[in-house]
């Protein structure tokens, strides 16, 4: 495999050399320089350094007013010829984003200069509180976080994502909900912040990867559907979640205020600050987040265990010597507490230490675009217990797990000719899991020490080396290709002493008999769509096939094997998903909508039987289909109306019965007035029944399994916002209006704890009113 790819990469740019040595002479014979004139040229890019087509360019001669105006290409390029010597000024625009100035910028005779502009993300000064991200472009979404948002703005990367359609969140209780998006959850769903990969630590996801984010801390979240990528790392295949922060070198020195209050129902209150000092040769940032609730009660009044505080730092230094060339390092600590209704322990801390370096150097000649390179470290350290956060019973344990995790990525963009753009790299993963615990003990304090006097034990490790290479070829000005490969080394190393228990003395029939097995596999990924746009434009119809194969993770492997009872870790064989997704994006005076739809099938899916005991991995083949469409009219200037609609069928083709942990099938419906300082909303969420259940089964967080099936339910809600001025922005609505109780159908049963009532799945918050207000220095 290593063998035929290097073919491949080696082959590309051979098989381009010809068309690039015409292009090349081609623009030689064009662009003349005279004497007396100069010529200006650059690509345009969008934040993610993905280039921008048909944006438009204007130079402006700073002393006569001249003004010139032109398009980029299908590669984002533009150019000004013969232009007469002098001071100018050159702007980028297009529709989304905002418009970027460069100024000062001298035109010598005879001289070529090269401008090339990046643009921001448009800041919209709308007080439109958001109800449902839309798909932006082909797979997409994009959205900003720190936007005000229904329901009441989220506090962790889970429960942001709930709103985006497609997505589904098992709730625990107040806090780290499990994502789960086109019903697939854990590893299927690639977690990237600021381009590290976190794992959590807990054997039971009392801590997913998500409960470590705070939305508010990044500029943007952006969601990529389906395996339809493979720069972001490997075992993708339901797609891939990016937080990003967006800081880049600026022309005059400034200083960037954020900042936002949040308060609502059950004592929830959130605060987050982001300073920003941004000058032309460099930059720092520092962004503080607190979140804290008390219990939240559902629609019939009843306490629901689901107290959390959290809080959360990070902090990026940048170089940038000149406008290609940028070096950060950054650095994030964060930490917490939460209970949980769903479970017998609760987690007094979620402790999160980050380390990261990146280096991007621009158009360093006319064929390398970008190259760009960055190492990261991750340490999460857990504790749950019985006695920190609830009345305690008459054993007191406690479990102590963490997590190390190290990685790098190195990549390079080549601009071979004018129809193609390539991306080349490698990344490596390196993460090892560990533990410690004490159970049973005759007190909280004996507990406490018991665990933190112990050697933490490693369990599991495991090591990933992978290479890539994604190119995008423009077919025409309305169409391009867009296709990748990557290939990945994997190693999973088994430590443990026993399955399914922490302790196994002597002749136990739970020692572990892979202890001290290795796991190695070569597995492959790759992808191909085809975007075109019609109608000038104004549409874009995709249809993409991508295959992924996964590596069994670490949750995964810790179950039973469903025939020896034995350990599972070399059982368990890996996913291979291939699926193919279709869809439409249109945009018009009056509608705006899109369409996403999904078939696929997965040989070898991994599944959980968690009832009956004991619990067990095992591997089944499954078809799954869906879709995700969304729509918005205008009627009047001021007025306009959206709706959502998501929905996924999955059958368990091995067993011949529904997949377990499927969503129903959900829409959203909303009506909105806005002006330049005033916005008011309705949003009605309507949530179909499910009968489609394979009880006992489920997924990898503890009992996430089907419980039987559900009926729909349907939740109204309020919303508003008021822009008081410019830099200052104060919104706010009513969650679940009429009070229902309710609760989601991928849920977890509610356990038995003193003062609190059981229910059969864990209930979402009733009536809830929230205000936030928002002000920002730019």
């Amino acid at each position: 495999m290593k063998r035929v790819l290097l073919s491949l990469l080696v082959a590309i740019p051979v098989v381009q050399t010809t068309q690039t040595i015409a292009v090349s002479a081609q623009a030689v014979e064009q662009i003349k320089v005279t004497r007396d004139t100069g010529q200006i040229l650059g690509t345009l890019k969008d934040p993610t350094g993905a280039i921008v087509q048909a944006g438009r360019v204007e130079l402006k001669n700073l002393d006569s007013g001249l003004a010139l105006s032109t398009v980029t290409d299908q590669a984002g390029r533009y150019v000004f010829e013969s232009v007469p010597a002098g001071r100018y000024q050159v702007s980028g625009a297009s529709p989304g984003f905002e418009t970027v100035i460069r100024r000062e910028i001298v035109i010598a005779a005879g001289a070529e200069v090269r401008v090339d502009l990046a643009m921001s993300l448009e800041r919209k000064e709308t007080v439109v509180v958001v109800t449902a991200p839309a798909m932006d472009r082909p797979l997409v979404v994009e959205t900003d976080p720190r936007a005000p948002r229904q329901p009441i703005p989220a506090h962790d990367g889970a429960d942001y994502l709930k709103t985006i359609p497609g997505f589904s969140v098992i709730r625990k209780g107040g806090a780290d909900g499990d994502p789960v998006f086109r019903g697939m959850s854990g590893s299927r769903l690639g977690i990237v912040v600021d381009g590290s990969h976190i794992f959590g630590g807990c054997g039971g996801r009392m801590d997913p990867p998500t409960a470590y984010v705070f939305p508010g801390a990044y500029d943007r979240i952006t969601v990529i559907k389906g395996p339809q990528s493979v720069q972001y790392g490997p075992d993708i295949s339901a797609g891939a979640v990016l937080f990003e922060r967006d800081l880049k070198r600026v022309e005059t020195t400034k200083i960037e205020l954020h900042t936002s209050l949040t308060v609502g129902s059950f004592g929830r209150h959130d605060e987050m600050i982001d300073v920003r000092a941004l000058t032309p040769r460099g930059y720092a940032q520092a962004v503080g987040t607190r979140s804290h609730t008390s219990d939240y009660r559902d629609g019939n009044n009843s306490a629901v265990h689901s107290l959390y505080t959290r809080w959360s730092g990070n902090a990026a230094f940048g170089w940038t010597p000149g406008e290609n060339t940028r070096l950060e390092l950054s650095l994030a600590q964060s930490d917490g507490r939460a209970a949980y209704a769903d479970r017998a322990m609760d987690g007094p801390r979620f402790a999160r230490d980050n380390i990261g370096l990146r280096f991007e150097r621009q158009n360093l000649t006319s064929w390398i675009g970008k190259i760009e390179a960055q190492s990261y470290y991750n340490y999460v350290d857990h504790v749950m217990d019985n006695y920190s956060l609830r009345t305690p019973g008459t054993t007191f344990s406690g479990m102590n797990p963490d997590r190390r995790t190290m990685g790098g990525r190195f990549a390079v963009t080549l601009q071979v000719g004018n129809p193609t753009l390539i991306v080349l790299g490698g990344d490596t993963r390196h993460d090892f899991h560990r533990g410690r615990s004490a159970m049973a003990k005759a007190s909280a304090d004996l507990a406490t020490d018991a665990y933190l006097g112990s050697p933490r034990m490693e369990d599991m490790r495991f090591s990933q080396f992978g290479f890539f290479a994604e190119a995008t070829r423009f077919l025409s000005p309305r169409s391009r290709l867009i296709g990748g490969f990557r290939a990945d080394e994997h190693e999973s190393v088994d430590s443990r002493a026993c399955v399914a228990t922490t302790m196994c003395p002597g002749a136990s029939p739970l020692r572990n008999d892979t202890s001290g097995a290795i796991d190695r596999r070569t597995l492959a990924t790759g992808f191909g769509r085809l975007e075109v746009d019609l109608h000038g434009g104004s549409s874009t119809l995709f249809a993409g096939v991508g295959h992924a194969e996964r590596f069994p993770d670490y949750w995964e492997r810790l179950k039973q094997d469903p025939i020896t009872l034995k350990s599972s870790f070399l059982t368990t064989r890996p996913e291979k998903t291939t699926q193919l997704d279709t869809g439409l994006l249109w945009r018009s005076r009056g509608w705006t909508g899109s369409v996403s739809t999904f078939y696929g099938k997965v040989q070898d899916y991994i599944l959980i039987r968690w009832k009956p005991s004991p619990t067990v991995t095992r591997n089944v083949d499954v078809t799954t289909m869906g879709l995700e469409a969304e729509i918005a009219r205008r009627f009047r200037e001021h007025l306009r109306a959206d709706a959502t609609v998501a929905f996924v069928r999955s059958n368990n083709d091995t067993d011949g019965t529904p997949l377990a942990q499927q969503p129903p099938i959900e829409a959203r419906l909303g009506l909105i007035y806005e002006d330049d300082r005033f916005s008011t909303g309705a949003l009605a969420r309507f949530v179909g029944p499910q009968d489609r259940v394979a009880i006992g089964f489920g997924n990898i967080v503890v009992n996430g399994m089907d419980l039987g099936p559900t009926g729909g339910f349907c939740i109204f809600s309020l919303n508003g916002g008021y822009r008081v001025r410019r830099d200052l922005l104060v919104s706010g609505g009513i969650d679940n209006l009429l009070d229902r109780a309710y609760a989601e159908h991928i849920s977890q049963a509610g356990v038995m704890l003193p003062g609190f009532i059981q229910t059969t799945r864990v209930n979402e918050p009733g009536r809830s009113l929230w205000l936030k207000v928002g002000f920002d220095i730019y």
